[in-house]
Order: C-alpha cells, then structure tokens, then sequence
C-alpha cells in the first residue's frame, strides 16, 4: 500500500472547493507517457495552474501501474524543480470495477472514478456506494458518473447518448458519498463526437455541433447545490491541428469537437473538472506528422517527440488560460 501523500499528491477535495467558489475548472489531461506529462506540468506551472494528471484503465496497461506510481512523483517534484509546487491530482479515468479502483488506491492514486453508467441505476449506485466506502478509508476521492456519454474513447464506447436525469442526481450523491459527479449534458468522447449531419455551418462555413444541454445542468445545479461536477468528452477538435493531420498523410475525416467558448461557460458554473484527452492526442499527432513528412530521413525519436512535447505544451496552456479559466489559482 503506497499513500498518494507520500508522493506528495492531493485529493481533489479543496481544489474543487476552490474551483467552485472562483468560477473555474480545473484542467484533468489524460496522459500515456514521459513527453505528455513534461508537457502538462510545464504548461500548468507556468500557467500557475493546479491540475488533474488522468491515467485511463488502458494507459494504465500500456505504462505500467509501477511506472506511473513514479511518474506521477516525478511531476510533482519536476514542477518544483520548475518553480512553482501545483496541486497535482493522479486520477483513474473511467474506472469500471471495484478491484480497479481499489489496486489504482494501492499503488498511489489520490482520486479515482467508478463508471457504474453503463449498469442498472440500482447497480451504478451499489458499485459507486463500496468503492468511495473504500476509499474514504485513505482519504482518497471518488468521482460517479450518471448518464451515458457515446462516442469512443480507449475502452469505453457507447453508441448513444443518455442525458443525466436531474431527479435523481440528489438520490444517487446522498445514497453513494461520491465527492464529484460525472453528467452528460452532449458532450461526447473522441475526435468524432458529431455527425456532420446533427451540425448546423456557421457563417465562415465551419460545422458547428448543437450546443450543451445547460438547461439540464442547471437544473442539477439546483438540486445539489454547490457539488462538484465534471464534464467528460470536452475536447474541442481543434481544426488547425486536423488540417495538418490531413495534409501530411493523415484521414480524419469529419472530426469536430465542443466549441471552446461552451466549455468556458460551463467551468463558470458548478463544473468544476473538464477532461480534455483527444485534442492533446490531435496536437501530438500532428506535429509528428509533419517532422516525417517534412524530414523523412528523421528517425531520433527525441527529434519528434520534442516538438509533439511543444504543440502540447502550447494546447495546454491555452487550455487553462482561456477555457477552463484556472491560469493563477494554484
């Protein structure tokens, strides 16, 4: 049993205090490797920024849960290293048994999520009741989820969406203990989150998608009053990076995302955590792209790596600054 305090992490209970009061979201990025992680700790230090480093079950087997234990203390001590010492969450994204959830509290994770959406209400909130019994015993938090997001994303696919219902997010937080909860209000996990047809085209010609449903959100509001909540799905698609995916060799085709200015709305309200993963997966991409397309005879892998580390960098801190509104609030 490792103690993510020991590594010198944090819950997310006071971030998410903070994040509420301040009219925020705290940025939670997906991340795989060495080069994802540099980029998110340099972004979010300079930025001043507190952050959620995400490990989904898939990026758990491809790292290795022993690797990533120390990963995750690396970033917290390269961030001091950097100048500034951030709250730094290490988070399980979609956690989908308890046994998952509980080896991810053994080996050093300070918040996890139990995905109970895709079982029965009743069974969502038996599974999500014996995780947080859990870990609350380690002062770890938990993030439920109710509703269905569609779209694809590692492991977790779902054809369609199912809005949360509002009648029964007071029933479900009271009767399980979760600390945050995960809703779908139509965001949508992926690069392909909408069908070009479900889309209407702006002035400039750009497929915009329909918009969030905050009438459904603020109607949670109202029900849990001042509780966390997270939105999954929120990559924007940015275009700029698909159009250099495509232009040197890539096949992304009607790829679109969350519009930005949605999501800034959304962190101004009880949205407290924004999951962003695809549109870092899109800058990586398309910065390596164009390193072989532009320097075939490039094989050092520090030579595309490095640059796919900026274009992230770079995502990442307009990420905070603009969207989710936590540049400062470390």
């Amino acid at each position: 049993m490792v103690s993510y305090k020991e590594l010198g992490l944090v819950n997310s209970r006071d971030i998410f205090k903070k994040a509420f009061e301040g009219k925020y979201a705290i940025p939670a990025f997906n991340f795989n490797n060495m080069e994802q992680m540099q980029a998110i700790v340099q972004a979010c230090v300079e930025k001043k920024s507190p952050v959620i480093l995400q490990v989904s079950s898939g990026a758990r087997k491809y790292a290795n849960q022993t690797l990533l234990r120390y990963m995750a203390q690396g970033a917290v001590e390269y961030a001091k290293e950097l100048g500034y010492n951030i709250p730094i969450v290490l988070h399980l994204d979609h956690g989908d048994t308890f046994e998952l959830c509980k080896s991810c509290i053994e080996m050093g994770f300070s918040s996890v999520m139990i995905d109970g959406s895709h079982h029965s209400y009743e069974k969502n909130i038996e599974l999500t009741r014996q995780v947080v019994e859990y870990a609350h015993k380690y002062d770890v938090t938990v993030e439920g989820e109710l509703g269905v997001l569609a779209g694809i994303e590692d492991e977790v696919v779902a054809e369609h969406h199912t809005y949360t219902e509002p009648d029964q997010v007071e029933d479900f937080v009271s009767k399980t203990g979760v600390d945050s909860l995960a809703i779908s209000i139509g965001t949508s996990h992926g690069a392909n989150k909408f069908k070009p047809e479900q889309c209407t085209r702006n002035a400039e010609g750009i497929l915009v998608p329909p918009p969030l449903r905050f009438d459904i959100l603020e109607e949670i509001e109202k029900r849990i009053p001042g509780f966390p909540i997270v939105l999954h799905g929120a990559s924007s698609v940015p275009q700029d990076q698909v159009a250099i995916i495509n232009k040197y060799g890539g096949a992304l085709k009607d790829a679109i995302g969350i519009p930005e200015e949605q999501l800034r709305k959304a962190a101004s309200s009880a949205v407290c955590k924004i999951n962003i993963d695809s549109d870092g997966r899109l800058a990586m991409t398309a910065a390596i792209r164009e390193v072989f397309a532009v320097q075939p005879a490039e094989f050092d892998p520090r030579k595309y790596l490095g640059p796919a580390r900026e274009s992230l960098k770079k995502l990442y801190m307009h990420k905070v600054e603009n969207v989710l509104g936590s540049a400062g609030k470390a």
